[in-house]
């Protein structure tokens, strides 16, 4: 009996990191190993117990990742931008982590990106947790990997069960105060632990993907209305309603941040302007494409 390859996954214990190890454990092809800055946690625990080798290794010193890589045939890398420590420093970190990978020998790297908002908008807007993972993708392409690939995650269903559940509106309802146009469809969204099925069929895939395939994640495009009208069909009531930007701006720490993500989107979609050759490497890869909100919310957002 051959012994399997290793596919080691940084971010492991996160939402992204997270589906990827269920989708590779699935799978079934592979040996999964998992990066832990506490490899005593809970949840590196939990993991351990499913098979999953877990070691100490941490992102912010590229030196530990070493052990992380070594042996292995592949590696997923996400960084986190709104991790504190991360943020900023997005684009060092995750080059300093795809350079490790490349020194420790990893054949197939996959990164997870997305679209680089400063260069599409010639430097009107940054929208640094976007632009810095992109940066990172020319330093994947050019490490010298045997194979490398790009996944690119949707906005998160998620978000809708934290940051962004709906709020208390001025008008006395509740929903979601947006600095744009709620009726726009633009905002390409999805499960984000079904990240997880695009990188382990890329994995499983292997020479039959084309190097340096972009996957884009996405269970449908989607506006704010439909958001609404989705939940509501199921028996919420709420509604979105559009702001002026300096208003938005200034109703939360980071709201600048998000506001000129919105911007984008209304401009150029959430994937941009590839999407749609994106969208269909992704749908092509894994079968049975990925959840649509309603089926989503159906399970995760009962009134």
């Amino acid at each position: 009996m051959m012994t399997k390859q290793v596919i080691s996954v940084i971010g492991g214990t996160g939402l992204q990191g997270g589906g990827v190890v269920d989708a590779l454990l699935a799978q079934g092809t592979f040996k999964v190993r998992v990066a832990s800055r506490n490899p005593a946690s809970d949840g590196a625990r939990a993991l351990s117990a499913r098979g999953v080798e877990v070691v100490k290794a941490d992102l912010l010193d590229p030196t530990s990742l070493a052990v992380a890589f070594e042996g292995g045939h592949g590696a997923f890398v996400v960084t986190n931008f709104w991790e504190p420590s991360q943020g900023a420093r997005e684009t060092e970190i995750g080059t300093a982590a795809v350079k490790a990978a490349r020194s420790a020998g990893i054949e197939h790297l996959i990164w997870s990106t997305l679209p680089d908002v400063e260069s599409l908008t010639g430097g009107r807007l940054k929208v640094a947790h976007f632009t810095g993972k992109a940066r990172v993708d020319a330093v994947v392409r050019s490490a010298g990997f045997a194979r490398h690939t790009f996944v690119q995650a949707p906005f998160y269903f998620q978000n809708f069960l934290t940051l962004m559940a709906p709020q208390p509106l001025p008008n006395g309802g509740r929903g979601w105060a947006v600095p744009m146009d709620p009726a726009l469809r633009v905002i390409h969204a999805g499960d984000v632990t079904e990240v997880g099925r695009a990188v382990a069929a890329a994995f499983g895939a292997g020479d039959e993907l084309p190097n340096g395939s972009v996957l884009a994640v996405c269970g449908g495009t989607y506006s704010w209305n439909d958001f609404a009208n989705t939940l509501n069909a199921l028996g919420h009531h709420v509604e979105a309603v559009q702001v002026p930007a300096d208003v938005y701006d200034g109703s939360y720490p980071g709201a600048h941040e998000v506001r000129e993500m919105f911007q984008y989107f209304a401009e150029q979609t959430y994937f941009g302007p590839q999407r749609e050759m994106h969208i269909g490497a992704a749908n092509g890869l894994v079968s049975g494409g990925f959840t649509s909100f309603a089926d989503w919310a159906q399970v995760h957002l009962k009134p």
